[in-house]
């Protein structure tokens, strides 16, 4: 283990700086034509899948890299330097699907879907609905046990019918597995709440309307709609009723992954701003000569380095079985706020230019927004940091 946080080891760094190089080299060609067109093209996401970061943590016994945790952290923050959309597919597909299957999956489940999702499948997580956004357990989608002669021959003991809509689903375009929230038991409010693997193909699922975003509009969002969805009883992701732990635990693990992209994000911002103010001159000097820019670009490095430090350390602690939540909720929080300051920063340092899409600034104040909402807003990190303080 390293003794600083920022002090990577050797396999992690060449990990981190092979996923930056592949960002830098193939990703950012097509960074402002896929936000244009709001789509991630397939061969990059083929790409990725032959670079191994779409299957991080999923063992080689499955076809996966064998890393860890904190690798698949590295690389959502590698890609967000170049393409915060790239980031936020890798992150789900990693810190949510994957790591919720390794927890509560059993072995035929891995067998069957980790090894789909490290070999060309993408997944999705669908928890959110139109009435159940920060009230994550206000879900209205239901399931019931469909247990006829006919669905026993089938699967042996009957499968589930799933009713409802979900909303806000990245990844929803390009994924074929879905992990889906549902209720088998309404009566019982969230103990009736139950995780589902579900496929595109399954009979009654369907992938609705795409969002047209104000940022990372290359990752997709979208809705899914089930209507006498047929799943297999084998499908149920961990205990029937304990879908809300499910739910829990990886949107935890998952923030982490957010914090990531947002300082991956708020870097590429920072790095762009230091070249356009020592190329800028005004006055009859580069800007970047004038004190009052300097004290700017200096402050953003530090609340980038702080939040790093945050997003670095709540990764390791999760990484060794030590308490994280909090340090989740505040690696997140600080993330994303810092995101948005140095987005916004870079644009001003760059003027006029910095408010056309010409150049990159521009998406990246964009992109950031979306850091203080999903996954938790930045009012429900703060409630679970206040929580801890005053339990």
């Amino acid at each position: 283990m390293p003794t600083a946080l920022t002090t990577l080891a050797e396999d992690e760094r060449l990990f981190r700086d092979s996923v930056y190089e592949f960002a830098d080299r193939d990703v950012r060609p097509h960074v402002r034509h896929m936000d244009e067109e709001a789509k991630i093209p397939r061969h990059l996401i083929d790409a990725l899948f032959e670079l191994g970061v779409m299957g991080i943590e999923v063992p080689e016994t499955f076809g996966g890299a064998g890393g860890t945790f904190f690798h698949a952290v590295l690389a959502v923050e590698a890609l967000s330097r170049v393409d915060p959309s790239i980031g936020v597919l890798v992150d789900v597909q990693n810190t949510l699907v994957i790591n919720a299957l390794l927890r509560w999956g059993h072995d035929e489940q891995k067998r069957t879907y980790l090894t789909r999702l490290a070999s060309g499948t993408v997944g999705a997580y669908a928890l959110s609905e139109a009435g159940s956004g920060s009230d994550a357990f206000a879900l209205t989608t239901k399931a019931r046990l469909r247990d006829d002669a006919a669905s026993a021959r089938q699967v042996g003991d009957g499968e589930f019918v799933l009713d409802g809509r979900k909303l806000w689903i990245t990844n929803g375009n390009e994924a074929d597995i879905f992990i889906v929230f549902a209720n088998v038991n309404p009566e019982a409010g969230y103990r009736g709440i139950t995780a589902f693997l579900v496929e595109r193909g399954f009979p009654g699922f369907t992938v609705g309307r795409k969002e047209d975003k104000l940022g990372i509009r290359a990752s997709s969002t979208c809705e899914l709609l089930f209507e006498d969805c047929r799943v297999p009883r084998g499908n149920v992701l961990g205990e029937i009723g304990k879908g809300y732990k499910v739910a829990i635990e990886t949107l935890n693990e998952g923030r982490i992954g957010i914090g990531a992209q947002m300082i991956g994000l708020a870097q590429a911002a920072l790095d762009h701003a230091v070249r356009y103010t020592k190329e800028r001159r005004q006055f009859g000097k580069p800007i970047a000569d004038f004190q009052g820019v300097q004290f700017q670009l200096a402050r953003a490095a530090t609340e980038i380095e702080a939040a790093r430090l945050m997003v670095y350390n709540a990764a390791r602690l999760r990484e060794t079985g030590e308490p994280f939540v909090t340090e989740a909720a505040m690696c997140k929080l600080l993330s994303s706020e810092v995101a948005e300051r140095t987005a916004s920063l870079a644009v001003n340092l760059f003027g006029g230019y910095g408010f056309v899409k010409d150049y990159p600034v521009e998406k990246l104040y964009r992109d950031a927004k979306i850091g203080q909402i999903y996954e938790g807003t930045s009012n429900l990190q703060l409630q679970t940091i206040a929580k801890h303080l005053l339990s």
